[in-house]
């Protein structure tokens, strides 16, 4: 048996702000109770506003870690996706949000952060050390997240093409990356719109993919995002 040793938070240390505002931040029991309140209340309005419908939810891990990847044309998209996901996964997935739009103002901190557990992609300092320590808590940590490689919402819903970030997460790890496409999001509450519509919502989650055979190398980055990309784009088919 191993020996047992204390091992403090990632975030330990960082005032209030800068915790709620950082990609190392860990939840607590606040954080919990508050975003198992929001999901009941989410899974409701989805449920009633938007109809959401899912395919595939039986392709989903039973545990993590594990990357959940979709087609993005709206910010109703991380919260679609975080709705359909049992609790005992729900609880330890991070959606990746932008932080110059999502952590720009106290308000959005606190919902982003409190409310959707989102951890901050700050666009400008993304690099290679950043996403190293996304990979590095993913593998350590048994954590998930919910990311879109296209990194902006689609302005006319057409898929757009993968960046090389989601392989720098995943190339050579056996993390299981599980392809998504959402449909109808885009008519909900597209880049134009500020209030959503009632539009019907439909998720369609594919068979996870796995790069643990991949080099974590430029040639290896790429071969994961065209494999989840051509995945991604086969679930578009209607």
């Amino acid at each position: 048996m191993e020996d047992w040793t204390l091992k403090p938070a990632r975030d330990h240390g960082l005032p209030f702000w800068k915790r709620l505002r950082s990609s190392r931040r860990e939840g607590g029991l606040i954080d919990a109770c508050a975003q198992f309140t929001a999901r009941q209340l989410v899974r409701a309005y989805m449920t009633v506003w938007h109809r959401v419908e899912h395919d595939g939810k039986g392709h989903l891990p039973k545990e993590c870690p594990l990357v959940m990847v979709a087609n993005h044309a709206s910010h109703l998209d991380s919260v679609v996706m975080a709705s359909i996901l049992p609790w005992n996964i729900r609880k330890t997935m991070f959606p990746l949000a932008a932080g110059d739009v999502f952590f720009e103002t106290p308000v959005r901190t606190v919902l982003a952060a409190g409310i959707i557990n989102a951890l901050p992609m700050w666009r400008k300092n993304m690099g290679r050390h950043a996403l190293s320590d996304l990979r590095t808590r993913l593998i350590e940590d048994r954590c998930g997240y919910i990311l879109f490689p296209e990194g902006k919402r689609s302005p006319d819903g057409a898929l757009l093409p993968f960046k090389s970030g989601l392989g720098m997460l995943v190339a050579g790890t056996g993390v299981p990356v599980v392809p998504c496409y959402i449909r109808g999001a885009f008519e909900a509450l597209n880049r134009e719109q500020v209030v959503p519509r009632p539009a019907k919502i439909r998720i369609r989650i594919g068979t996870p993919l796995s790069f643990a055979h991949v080099g974590n190398d430029r040639e290896g980055w790429q071969v994961v995002v065209d494999d989840v990309e051509k995945a991604v784009r086969a679930l578009a088919v209607p």
